[in-house]
């Protein structure tokens, strides 16, 4: 095997070599792994470099000084990634840390209204919650169609006292993708900030900033990389504004270990990061990271597209039917099913599960069970026409 990948052949070599495939993706060896808006599986080329940090740390040290390299590395690779500023990226995992972060860091006042999705996923409901207890208000969006965030929504939501709007890049039941420019625009327009969690496009859809003024996404859904490993952006206008929220000695500056009389913050994004980072962790994002850039995200984004498409008419055919039809402009690579009469899905996915299928069991505020299935760009057609011939024998 190359040790010098020519990313850019990378989708094509998953449909034409399997050895290569599974080589390069080891859980292909035994299992369809159809879960990556879930915890992903890492390729090996992302545990790769986390192998080589940690036994550098078991057998050499070289000082501080190439951890420190590394993590700057790793900080360029994220910015480019988003279109962001080397200065403006902590690397903080998990996503909920880095939303919790601008919940707490931000100068409230009694009577701040708060826009986002009551059925998002729970890291970016709870954060907003919780603020009430200071008086402030949140609003939550009411689409008619689960998971459906449109601007004509957001616009009609926003009032004279939306200090925040709070969404996610794409609904993690649903699929839908928002349209970041677009959200970004309005709410800026109206003087308002904006937060967005990207965990579930973040390495599978094109991301940009240039609307956004904070963003939060760990490393463990769609960008292959491990958990508690995570980019975290801060737009540079808004260091004085967001106060970092935890307190430590790698964000504040103490030459020498000695602290000062007064507080004074690092320079750039690096002020929200307390303390040791996930260095590890670090290393291996930045190789799935590079990866992905490699290849090209809207090469990988057409990928899974085509994935879904294919998979929703294959299940057509079994009667199950897809939350959000495809075809239209904002879907992802992430698909919920139900199914009427049969089978509990609540069996189904076990019996996937035996049968080395990995997916996901959901389910919608009533309590209806859905299979949700995310594949990522190296899964192939051959995988889908296995998952679906033993759906075939599990649901008749």
């Amino acid at each position: 095997m190359s040790s010098e990948p020519d990313w850019h052949d990378w989708i094509r070599r998953c449909d034409t070599d399997e050895d290569w495939r599974r080589h390069e993706f080891p859980i292909a060896r035994n299992k369809v792994f159809l879960a990556h808006a879930a915890v992903t599986t890492l390729p090996r080329a992302v545990a790769a470099a986390m192998n080589a940090f940690n036994e550098a740390c078991a057998t050499d040290f070289n000082g501080f000084g190439d951890v420190i390299r590394e993590v700057n590395a790793a900080r360029q690779v994220a910015a480019r990634l988003i279109g962001a500023g080397a200065d403006e990226i902590a690397l903080l995992g998990p996503t909920s840390l880095g939303l919790s972060l601008v919940a707490r860091g931000l100068p409230w006042q009694s009577g701040d209204e708060i826009i986002c999705y009551r059925d998002d996923y729970p890291a970016n409901v709870y954060p907003w919650m919780q603020l009430e207890k200071h008086g402030v208000r949140t609003v939550f969006l009411e689409p008619t169609e689960p998971g459906r965030i449109t601007p004509e929504l957001v616009a009609a939501a926003i009032t004279p006292r939306t200090r925040l709007m709070a969404l996610a890049s794409c609904h993690f039941f649903t699929g839908y993708r928002i349209d970041i420019e677009a959200i970004g625009r309005l709410v800026h327009d109206a003087g308002a900030l904006f937060c967005l969690d990207a965990i579930q496009t973040l390495g599978a859809f094109p991301v940009d900033v240039t609307h956004v003024d904070f963003l939060s996404a760990d490393a463990h859904k769609w960008l292959l990389g491990p958990m508690a490993a995570g980019v975290v952006y801060v737009d540079r206008r808004h260091f004085d504004l967001l106060e970092p929220a935890l307190i430590g000695a790698w964000n504040v500056s103490c030459p020498n270990f000695i602290t000062r009389d007064r507080i004074e913050f690092e320079p750039g994004a690096r002020r929200y990061e307390p303390g040791v980072l996930n260095v590890s962790g670090i290393c291996g994002m930045r190789a799935a990271m590079e990866m992905l850039l490699g290849i090209g995200i809207h090469r990988v984004s057409e990928r899974l597209l085509d994935l879904r498409s294919v998979l929703e008419k294959r299940l057509q055919d079994l009667d199950f039917e897809p939350v959000v039809p495809g075809g239209g402009d904002w879907i992802s690579g992430i698909a919920s099913y139900r199914r009427e009469g049969g089978r509990p899905l609540e069996e189904v996915a076990d019996a996937l599960t035996a049968e080395g299928v990995v997916a996901s069991l959901r389910h919608d505020r009533s309590g209806r069970a859905h299979l949700r299935f995310s594949p990522h760009f190296y899964n192939t057609v051959a995988e889908l026409d296995r998952v679906v011939d033993i759906l075939a024998r599990l649901v008749r």
